[in-house]
């Protein structure tokens, strides 16, 4: 029985002396090994630990040996056997989960003097091509390369597989619990699963050149939330974000050029980590308000169809405000907490998609529109003309909560 992952044996009296360990994993093959397997009565067995440089590996007895074993992280490919003698722990990351699941499983067997019901390896040394499964990245250009009965290396961290003919991600991709970039593009790929927001490392995810109509709300509220970077959308079929995109708030670099974009979300300020924007040829009208919030080394908005400024503002004030209006206003102002477990659901999707008022108040139906035109150097250091007229300026929407406020920023809207 084998498992493939790296490994880092550290020992416990390295404090003592004052010296630490490197803190990185090695490469390995960890064995269960008997002297001679099948024997009656069984012999005892030992934990073997190979590398590429030690291919015949160090040997651990575990009859009684295991002093914990640490397994909190065991879904993230993640443990640590800690063993009485010697005083050491072994530490195990990159792993398959279920395969390591397994493993740990046999190794509470054999530290407890079980007949393990799994086939056992002899002590040999572990050939150098068992170092190939190791692989981290792989780079599929074409259809005829394309794995269709074996399974992509599960220590993958960069995959590529452009120019493939797929329709829908590959549910084997999201198995590949290591992956920091998935690579999608020139495909023909129409919907995103869900469980792509399970591949909790991801940080770069290209999309570019697929039918994508939509990026789904489950997306936005996953782990991506965390790791996600760099985002592709390029060459695409989408309309529209959902507001929650921009709970994505570790992205730098976003890449919506050649979509059918009607409007960004109008929270867009909260992406404060965003550094390069580009969202060229798209259909877009006017910008949000919060895009006055980024701050931006590149941006390319060449050949939207911005409007032009409206002279007059769209009124949509009640007086008095409904109660609806109000307890909206007050809940999102006191920051009270709320969800589809406290409320309806379609009161917290009002609540997502309340507007913001430039005195930093909350609105949902009730409040004053206006347009006016920003210059986007204020946002960006490098601007792409939006224009062939040489124009650097777009229209941008602002919303009011009440008719003191409009007044108030009236110069503004001038």
């Amino acid at each position: 029985m084998k498992l493939h992952c790296e490994v880092e044996v550290v020992s416990r009296h390295l404090p003592a002396l004052g010296m630490r360990n490197r803190g990185k994993g090695t490469r390995a093959v960890l064995s269960l090994c008997q002297q001679t397997p099948g024997s009656r009565p069984p012999l005892p067995t030992c934990l073997v630990i190979c590398t590429l440089r030690d291919k015949r590996g160090t040997r651990y007895e575990l009859k009684e040996n295991i002093e914990q074993f640490f397994t909190k992280f065991m879904d993230e490919g993640k443990a640590t056997v800690r063993l009485k003698e010697p005083p050491v722990d072994i530490c195990l990351s990159k792993a398959n989960s279920s395969s390591l699941k397994s493993f740990l499983s046999a190794v509470r067997l054999a530290h407890r003097g079980c007949n393990i019901e799994v086939p056992l390896s002899t002590f040999t040394p572990v050939k150098t091509s068992e170092f190939e499964k190791f692989k981290t990245k792989m780079v599929i250009t074409s259809k005829k390369d394309y794995p269709l009965s074996k399974n992509f290396p599960y220590s993958l961290e960069h995959l590529q597989t452009s120019y493939c003919g797929l329709v829908r991600v590959d549910m084997r991709m999201l198995c590949l619990k290591n992956l920091r970039k998935l690579d999608l593009s020139h495909n023909h790929i129409k919907k995103l699963p869900a469980t792509i927001g399970d591949l909790i490392h991801l940080q770069e995810l290209n999309l570019s050149d697929n039918h994508l109509e939509s990026f789904s709300v489950a997306l936005c509220q996953s782990t991506l939330q965390k790791s996600l970077r760099s985002l592709d959308l390029s060459k695409n079929k989408i309309k529209a974000l959902p507001v929650q995109f921009c709970q994505l708030r570790e992205l730098t670099d976003l890449k919506l050029d050649d979509n059918e974009l009607i409007r960004f979300p109008f929270k867009m300020g909260q992406l404060t980590n965003l550094r390069f924007l580009s969202a060229a040829r798209n259909k877009l009208p006017f910008l949000p308000s919060e895009f006055q919030n980024l701050s931006l080394e590149y941006l390319d908005l060449f050949g939207n169809t911005f409007e032009q400024p409206k002279a007059l503002p769209v009124i949509m004030l009640q007086t008095p405000l409904t109660l609806l209006e109000s307890s909206a206003r007050a809940m999102l102002y006191n920051r009270i907490p709320y969800g589809s477990h406290i409320i309806p659901f379609h009161l917290c999707q009002d609540l997502d998609t309340a507007k913001t008022c430039v005195c930093g108040r909350f609105c949902l139906s009730c409040f004053i529109q206006g347009t006016t035109t920003m210059n986007l150097h204020s946002v960006a250091h490098t601007v792409v003309l939006v224009d062939n007229m040489g124009g650097t300026e777009a229209p941008i929407i602002s919303y009011f909560c009440s008719l003191a406020c409009y007044v108030n920023s009236c110069d503004m809207l001038k």
